[in-house]
């Protein structure tokens, strides 16, 4: 995306956040931190399965370093408030889903560099030494997601009628966000949509899907609630695309690392979308 249609998207998210913290309480982050095994389970998921099955693609497939790197630095960048949004208009805990974005958003500025390095080492022979920016991922994360749910917990406590109120016109801003959020990717890569897709189209489904659904189907394996599964399906599956080509343009300096995250960028919020729209028939499993 463009850095105009960057900062838009920025400040969307930051009103959809608030609306979120309309509907939250403290309540809801304490039972959160009190039964930490869904807490567990969701970071397990993005910092131990999301790399494995990121090097499972890439071997099994038999993709180009190229490709290879790119799908390694995906996995490696954890979802960030768009995953928020979509655990919000499919219905899932949204409080652990604020506390995974938070969370894996610290602790990736320490595994990012290592996943990365190993990436290099095991498909290009190269030895490159990489940095994130811990203090633009705490400032993003903080006016982008924290500052905006508690300044609208704080108003529902002070407001609850308003609050409520509010409940429906969120929902429909957060649902036409999410439209202009794929019509944006789309234009942004339409002249080169074709030729990346036939590379990394399928590596990109499979992370996708196969992340979500893992993710979805550990949560029921440990019992945990239906609004907990969908928001470690969609945690574990939406991984944050603008943060993996920042990085392959910026700390990596080799555009075509990011070839992988721009397809993924647009493909996430496809197969997001089918999750919400089906939300009831999977919550029925758990």
């Amino acid at each position: 995306m463009t850095s105009t249609t960057g900062i838009i998207l920025a400040i969307s998210l930051i009103i959809i956040m608030f609306g979120m913290g309309l509907s939250l309480t403290l309540p809801d982050f304490k039972r959160v931190l009190t039964y930490p095994r869904a807490m567990i389970i969701g970071l397990a998921c993005q910092f131990i399965t999301l790399p494995l099955i990121g090097y499972l693609i890439a071997a099994l497939l038999g993709l180009s370093p190229t490709s290879s790197i790119g799908i390694m630095l995906l996995a490696a960048c954890p979802g960030g408030p768009t995953s928020n949004m979509l655990t919000y208009l499919a219905k899932g805990d949204l409080a652990l889903s604020v506390s995974l974005t938070a969370v894996a958003s610290l602790l990736s500025i320490l595994t990012i560099p290592f996943v990365m390095q190993f990436a290099m080492t095991e498909f290009s022979n190269m030895d490159q030494t990489v940095s994130v920016d811990a203090g633009t991922m705490i400032q993003q994360l903080l006016l982008i997601v924290l500052i905006p749910v508690g300044v609208g917990m704080w108003v529902k406590g002070k407001f609850p009628a308003f609050a409520a109120k509010m409940d429906r016109p969120v929902k429909i801003a957060s649902a036409v966000i999410f439209i202009l959020v794929i019509v944006g990717v789309t234009i942004s890569i339409k002249d080169v949509f074709m030729s990346y897709l036939k590379e990394a189209g399928l590596p990109a489904i499979l992370l996708n899907i196969t992340t979500m659904t893992l993710g979805f189907l550990l949560a029921v394996w440990f019992k945990l609630k239906r609004t907990q599964a969908i928001s470690i399906s969609i945690e574990t599956g939406i991984q944050n695309g603008t943060l993996a080509i920042t990085l392959a343009t910026i700390a990596l300096n080799n555009v075509e690392y990011a070839i992988v995250p721009s397809i993924y960028g647009l493909l996430m919020f496809i197969s997001a979308g089918i999750i919400i729209f089906i939300k009831k028939p999977l919550g029925a499993m758990v």
